[in-house]
């Protein structure tokens, strides 16, 4: 299904068309994520210019989006919650560094050892999740200010715009390639959208169609009755704690007063005096994405109170080593979807490099940091996007929006944003690999299952990897620990012969073990290491613990043709492994043959 994507060829054209396509796509994605980290919705907005912009510029793969994402929000989140959002801003700054270091050291190329199947998973389980956040899309506020789903009217006119909206991004490229698909797509509901708002919408309600102004307003009023809901639960006093014979009586006197009315109907009226509070609060305030020229942090007032010391760094070294890895896992994994769909071939070291150079200049400036935006990076390879300068028009557009154009954008409906996300669930899931679950081994099934699981009921996408390669790993040793034997035969000078095929490794140390009998075999005997190798201390204690058997039964034990690397884990090993290494006139690398 990926083959949906490379429908589109690169040009100058097209990367401005598909990263102004995108840089609309991004409003809403940046916003839900600062709310999900607990951040202004302005620090969303200029991360995602900060990312997206350095990393267009020096990243590893062009064409690429990155973006302040939800992976790394849900870390932030917590750090917000326990120390506040001042302490945020160091955080990123020391996850940039790490990344660098690691792009430095040249760590990237380790996600070659990501297996397919892991891959397989991946991609499918990130078209559900993102496919399940667009129902965040299709929800409102009742009138006890709690989020609930559409109904009636609205709901059907939504979904209507909806299809529309992916009728277009279908049909338009096999009429016209002039213009993105998602872009025309967007244009075309939007001024739909303005027309439906405008003939039916009532003076002092919402609108019909919730566009992204109405999403920031309705996420900031439900965010601010979330919290004073709980600030209110928590300055509840609380009921001691009854023990031995009274604790029956206090149980029963607690459930009495859950269901009593008069509690109930108390509690009721508290909410709804709560309610009334914030949305005086609230009353003449507009909720928007209007801004100014971001500036660093450290020249605001608010954020100079982080000491520059070692306890700070021992509060904000853990959440750095979680937000490097997250975001590493997820951005190699970004580029190595967009090399398959592209057909070309980005650079993973370079790309660590330039997403730490992006959270470090993004902490500068006060943001929440980001990563590769799988999404968006599928929106723009789909318009046409495959160069640097795409990358760099959907940031550059981002920050135009926030310092001009905000009124404007906030008029785009939900449902075209929506629709266009869709279109890039249905491309993302590998449809193909639904036909290939009978022909794979079911280990392969097994893990692409497991990972696509994961991911979808954790909604993290570098946990879902990191467990799909360990549990790859461990069914490998599995398989292979049985997969070493050997051939026995006598030479004419009565020693017998040992020719081992297979890997010689911790798993397949015990069937190496049970192949010896030393207590019958001649008192001479070779190992021929041929067709095998010796791959770590595991393998080398068997050969030792082997060789003091012979030893102790009065015998000789020789180890013939080793490669050069297993000669040299035998010469690191020193003493701790004695064992006759007989020179072979005519000496083979095991490696030549097993490569």
């Amino acid at each position: 299904m990926l083959n949906f994507f490379r429908q589109q060829s690169g040009s100058i054209k097209n990367d401005v068309l598909s990263g102004l396509t995108v840089a609309l796509a991004l409003v809403p994605e940046a916003i839900a994520f600062a709310f999900v980290a607990g951040v202004s919705p302005l620090i969303g907005l200029y991360s995602a210019f900060f990312i997206g912009l350095i990393t267009a510029i020096v990243g590893g793969r062009p064409g690429m989006i990155s973006g302040a994402t939800g992976a790394m929000a849900v870390v932030v989140v917590g750090l917000v919650a326990l120390h506040g959002v001042e302490y945020l801003f160091p955080t990123v700054i020391l996850c940039g560094i790490l990344q660098i270091l690691i792009g430095v050291g040249r760590l990237g190329k380790l996600i070659r050892m990501v297996p397919h199947s892991v891959m397989l998973g991946f991609v499918n389980g990130l078209a559900i999740v993102i496919g399940m956040a667009q129902l965040g899309s299709f929800k409102t506020l009742s009138p006890d200010l709690h989020l609930v789903y559409l109904t009636g009217t609205s709901l059907w006119i939504m979904l209507a715009l909806v299809l529309l909206t992916m009728g277009i991004i279908w049909l338009l490229p096999k009429l016209t390639q002039a213009v993105p698909a998602s872009l025309a797509a967007i244009l075309t509901v939007t001024l739909l959208s303005v027309a439906i708002n405008n003939s039916m919408n009532t003076p002092g309600k919402e609108n019909v169609l919730a566009t992204v102004g109405d999403m920031l307003q309705t996420n900031t009023i439900a965010a601010e009755i979330k919290d004073a809901r709980e600030e209110a639960e928590a300055a509840k006093p609380r009921p001691r704690r009854m023990v031995g014979k009274n604790a029956n009586v206090a149980a029963s006197y607690d459930l009495a007063e859950a269901v009593d009315p008069v509690q109930a109907k108390r509690a009721e009226k508290e909410d709804a005096l709560l309610v009334a509070r914030v949305l005086e609060e609230n009353e003449g305030k507009t909720a928007g994405i209007s801004g100014g020229l971001p500036i660093p942090y450290f020249l605001d007032e608010k954020y100079t109170s982080v000491p520059f010391s070692l306890e700070t760094l021992k509060i904000i070294f853990p959440f750095a080593i979680i937000l490097c890895g997250v975001g590493l896992i997820e951005s190699l994994m970004t580029l190595t979807l967009i090399d398959e769909i592209t057909e070309t071939r980005g650079k993973g070291n370079r790309e660590c490099v330039g997403q730490g150079t992006a959270n470090i200049i993004c902490g500068l400036f006060g943001g929440m940091g980001g990563c590769a935006m799988i999404g968006q990076s599928l929106i723009n390879v789909n318009s046409g996007g495959r160069g640097r300068l795409s990358g760099a028009t959907a940031a550059i557009s981002l920050l135009l929006f926030v310092l001009f154009l905000a009124r404007w954008i906030e008029q785009i409906p939900m449902a075209a944003l929506v629709g266009v996300m869709f279109m890039v669930v249905i491309g993302t899931f590998e449809w193909a690999s639904l036909k290939m679950v009978r022909r794979m081994p079911r280990s392969d099934v097994f893990v692409m299952v497991l990972v696509a699981g994961y991911t979808v009921v954790m909604h993290d996408l570098a946990s879902a990897v990191i467990l799909g390669v360990i549990v790859s790993a461990l069914v490998f040793a599995w398989q292979h620990a049985t997969h070493i034997g050997a051939e026995v035969k006598i030479n004419e000078f009565g020693s017998k012969i040992y020719q081992l095929h297979g890997p010689l490794f911790f798993a397949s140390v015990s069937s190496f073990k049970e192949m010896f009998d030393v207590a019958e075999d001649p008192e001479d005997v070779v190992i021929d290491f041929y067709y095998s190798r010796v791959y770590d201390q595991s393998g080398l204690e068997a050969i030792s613990a082997l060789a003091e058997k012979y030893e102790a039964a009065n015998k000789r034990l020789h180890l013939t043709h080793l490669s050069p690397e297993c000669r040299r884990l035998l010469n690191n090993a020193g003493d701790l492994v004695e064992v006759n290494l007989s020179e072979d006139p005519q000496y083979h690398i095991a490696t030549d043959r097993l490569a």
